[in-house]
């Protein structure tokens, strides 16, 4: 079992805190990739609204969710005893499972996959986010 990201907030205020302290850098995310693509001052404005700004933050949270990844076996193993709500994605015939198990909730979102491992982090990160997160932290 092999364990990716860095973000497991254990409350919703944590989620929260964790959340609002992403917002500047995804802002100065952002402004970079919008300087070097040439925006204008006036493109700018017109195009990086605060819509964007939350996107970023969204994805940038979503991306850093702690993330494990092992066979199918290790999967029933670490999450069979969880009381919270279980959403696999994909088919059950698959040896492997990357998984997000929400402290908080005890929720569990998870993804099979045969040999992409990192895809199916990031299809559980974003499932995850849209699924339990983004309710909590706006």
């Amino acid at each position: 079992m092999e364990e990716r990201g860095i973000l497991a907030p254990e409350t919703p205020a944590d989620a929260q805190a964790r959340y609002d302290e992403l917002q500047q850098a995804s802002r100065e995310v952002v402004r970079t990739a919008a300087k070097q693509m040439g925006f204008g001052t006036d493109e700018y404005q017109t195009r990086v609204t605060e819509t964007v700004f939350a996107s970023a933050c969204d994805a940038l949270f979503a991306s850093l969710l702690v993330v494990q990844t092992g066979s199918k076996s290790e999967f029933t193993s670490e999450t069979d005893s969880l009381d919270g709500e279980q959403t696999v994605i994909g088919h059950e015939d698959v040896a492997n499972v990357a998984w997000h198990t929400v402290p908080f909730s005890e929720a569990v979102v998870a993804a099979t996959f045969e040999n992409q491992a990192d895809a199916a982090a990031d299809t559980v990160r974003r499932q995850a986010f849209a699924t339990v997160y983004q309710e909590v932290v706006t």
